[in-house]
C-alpha cells in the first residue's frame, strides 16, 4: 500500500532531508585521496548523531555501518573498511536520516581527484539520469514514466542498468511502496500522486547490467568488473510541482 503523507508528514521529512543534504555538501570536501572509507563513515555517523538524529541504515538487517561506500566496480552497499581512496577512484556514497522517526534517502558518486574522461562521463550520465526522472515525475504519470527516463537516458549512453535494486517510498519508513524501478518492468505501475513521498535512485554501470553478490552478505559488484555509478534524491510530490528535499 502507497502511504500518501500529510503537509505536517512532508515538514518532517524535509527537516531530515535537510540534514542529510547538508552532509552530503559537506563529504564533497571531505573525501580525498588517502582517506579510508572507515573514516568517512566516522565522519558521518558523528555529523548525523550532532545534528541530534539517527543513521537510518546502521543495523537495519544488521548492516555494520551509518554509510553504504561502494568504490569503483562495486554498485551499492559497500561496507566502510580500511580500503584507502586513491586517486581515479570514484566513490558512491549512500545515507539515510532518522529524525524524529521521519526517515530520508539520498546517494552521489563522487569523483577522487581526476578520473578518467570515461569514468566521468558515466558519473554524469548516471547523475544526468535521475535529473531526468524527477521531471518525469509529475502528478498524474505514473511510475513507469520515471522508470523510462532512466533507462533511456543510460542506453542512449551504451550503459548498463542494474534491474536487481530499486527506488522506494521512503518517509515513515526507510523502505515503502512503490517500487519504482530503473526500466519499464511489467510490474504495478501506479500513477503518481501529490503526497507521495518517493526515493529515486538510478544505478548505472560502465559495462553490462549484471552484477554479482560478495560474500559478505552486503557489497554488489559488476559481473565485468567495470565500474559503476549512483545517485539518489527524496522527492516530494505536490500538487503543481516536485520539491527535491535532499537537494545539495
Amino acid at each position: 500500500m502507497i502511504t500518501l503523507k500529510t503537509e505536517k508528514q512532508i515538514e518532517g521529512i524535509r527537516k531530515s532531508a535537510k540534514i542529510l543534504a547538508s552532509l552530503h555538501r559537506e563529504l564533497n570536501v571531505v573525501l580525498k585521496e588517502g582517506i579510508t572509507t572507515k573514516k568517512i563513515d566516522q565522519f558521518c555517523y558523528d555529523f548525523i548523531v550532532g545534528h541530534n538524529a539517527i543513521p537510518a541504515f546502521l543495523g537495519y538487517m544488521d548492516y555494520p555501518a551509518s554509510a553504504c561506500i561502494s568504490v569503483n566496480e562495486e554498485v551499492i552497499h559497500g561496507i566502510p573498511s580500511k580500503r584507502v581512496l586513491c586517486d581515479g577512484d570514484i566513490v558512491s556514497i549512500d545515507l539515510g536520516v532518522i529524525l524524529n522517526g521521519y526517515f530520508s534517502d539520498a546517494a552521489q558518486t563522487i569523483i577522487i581527484g581526476n578520473a578518467e574522461p570515461e569514468t566521468a562521463k558515466l558519473v554524469q550520465v548516471t547523475k544526468e539520469c535521475l535529473e531526468a526522472a524527477i521531471k518525469a515525475a509529475d502528478t498524474g504519470k505514473r511510475i513507469s514514466d520515471i522508470s523510462r527516463a532512466v533507462f533511456n537516458h543510460a542506453n542512449k549512453n551504451g550503459y548498463g542498468v542494474v534491474r536487481e535494486y530499486c527506488g522506494h517510498g521512503v518517509g515513515l519508513a526507510l523502505h515503502e511502496e512503490p517500487q519504482i524501478a530503473n526500466y519499464v518492468s511489467a510490474g504495478q505501475n501506479p500513477r503518481i500522486r501529490p503526497g507521495m513521498v518517493l526515493a529515486i535512485e538510478p544505478m548505472i554501470n560502465m559495462g553490462s547490467r549484471k552484477i554479482v553478490h560478495l560474500d559478505d552478505g552486503w557489497t554488489v559488484i559488476t559481473a565485468d568488473s567495470l565500474p559503476s555509478a549512483h545517485w539518489e534524491h527524496t522527492i516530494a510530490v505536490h500538487k503543481d510541482h516536485i520539491e527535491v528535499l535532499t537537494a545539495f
